[in-house]
């Protein structure tokens, strides 16, 4: 079997350091906010780019975290409006209506998957004050005419950055290019950990200092609580196994962008949509690499028949879903098309050429 995604043996290629690291960490007794978390933070902001990263329990907190940030800031108030793309995981969606915010959902482009940026001046209100573009699938959304829009109106961007660590726009890295960026080490993420962590990366001092504060109960002295905060804290055992990890995302992202170059190249199958093949391939990271197809059940079926394991990233689009039956009337057919027709190949740094060939081979006798 083709795994879609072999955790066991990505992080078993990183098993004596993790291994060794991890002893020194069990051995401390320190096991919340201690070394291991600054050290990941500091790397991590080296990498980045950043100014701060905070680590978080998760992907998810991270990005509630921002908007909380910025409605004690008093930049945002609760029924103010933020724009994000209608196709992206609901994560992205919660975060924004947890915080009593109103997502105001945009179609994305059809090519790229991205939110379509000129769609965006046409949503925007008095009540806009952000937009939350997601990198989704790991490839960049960023642009010049982003940038004038959101000075124009003056809105904060955010990055949803959970799939798309490393990746690059003009040789910045995603995840300071807006004014906060959320990041999500789910264990399947380029950047995994061993269960859910996450991370918060921004130049604004201030912003950077009321999430710390939030995601420790509002605290940022012992038993001393200035903020009606919540308990959203990376931990040591975590922040250690994704410092060891961190030191080989390009050369793992670098192998994954190889292998959507050959699906792209050698799958041929008029029955198969593929990614549009982007002219700066070499800034995405490829997290997922999504097909499209009339017949998804059929082929996945397929597929599973030889050997070979997909996911559909995502069955049902945020404005279908239960949790959200106040949206459930909303028609977005793009984004509706997107989400009846896609199929994910496997892609990983543990592919061998055996297995990516075998995949190429099978969807082109489908």
């Amino acid at each position: 079997m083709i795994k879609f995604l072999d955790l066991q043996k990505i992080n078993l290629a990183h098993q004596q350091e993790i291994e060794e690291r991890l002893l020194k960490t069990f051995l401390s007794g320190w096991y919340l906010l201690g070394n291991e978390v600054k050290n990941f933070e500091i790397n991590l902001t080296n990498y980045i780019g950043s100014k701060h990263a905070i680590g978080v329990a998760n992907g998810l907190d991270a990005l509630r975290l921002i908007f909380r940030a910025y409605i004690e800031l008093g930049i945002m108030k609760k029924g103010d409006e933020v724009i994000v793309p209608a196709n992206t995981y609901i994560a992205s969606v919660l975060a924004i209506s947890d915080n009593g915010l109103i997502p105001v959902l945009v179609e994305p482009d059809i090519e790229t998957y991205n939110i379509n940026t000129d769609k965006i001046e046409n949503v925007i209100t008095t009540k806009t004050k952000a937009i939350l573009i997601v990198h989704l699938y790991g490839r960049v959304v960023w642009s010049e005419k982003l940038k004038e829009l959101a000075e124009k109106f003056d809105l904060k961007i955010i990055e949803d950055n959970a799939q798309a660590i490393g990746a690059e726009w003009n040789g910045i890295r995603t995840g300071n290019l807006g004014d906060a960026a959320g990041f999500s080490f789910y264990p399947g993420k380029n950047l995994g950990a061993l269960g859910d962590a996450g991370a918060v990366t921004t130049n604004d001092d201030e912003l950077a200092r009321i999430i710390r504060t939030l995601a420790n109960y509002g605290s940022n002295m012992k038993y001393v609580n200035i903020l009606q905060g919540l308990n959203s804290r990376l931990d040591e055992i975590q922040a250690t196994v994704l410092d060891v990890k961190l030191k080989y995302i390009d050369e793992e992202n670098a192998k994954r962008r190889a292998i959507a170059k050959k699906y792209i190249s050698e799958i041929n199958n008029p029955k198969i949509i593929l990614p549009n093949n982007p002219d700066d391939e070499e800034q995405h990271v490829w997290h997922i690499f999504i097909i499209r197809t009339s017949e998804r059940l059929k082929l996945q079926n397929y597929l599973m028949d030889n050997n070979i394991q997909t996911l559909i990233h995502y069955p049902i689009p945020p404005h279908k879903q239960l949790a959200y039956k106040e949206m459930n009337s909303l028609s977005f057919p793009i984004t509706e098309k997107i989400h009846e027709e896609v199929l994910s190949l496997p892609i990983s740094p543990v592919m061998s050429e055996n297995e990516i060939d075998s995949v190429i081979e099978t969807l082109n006798n489908f």
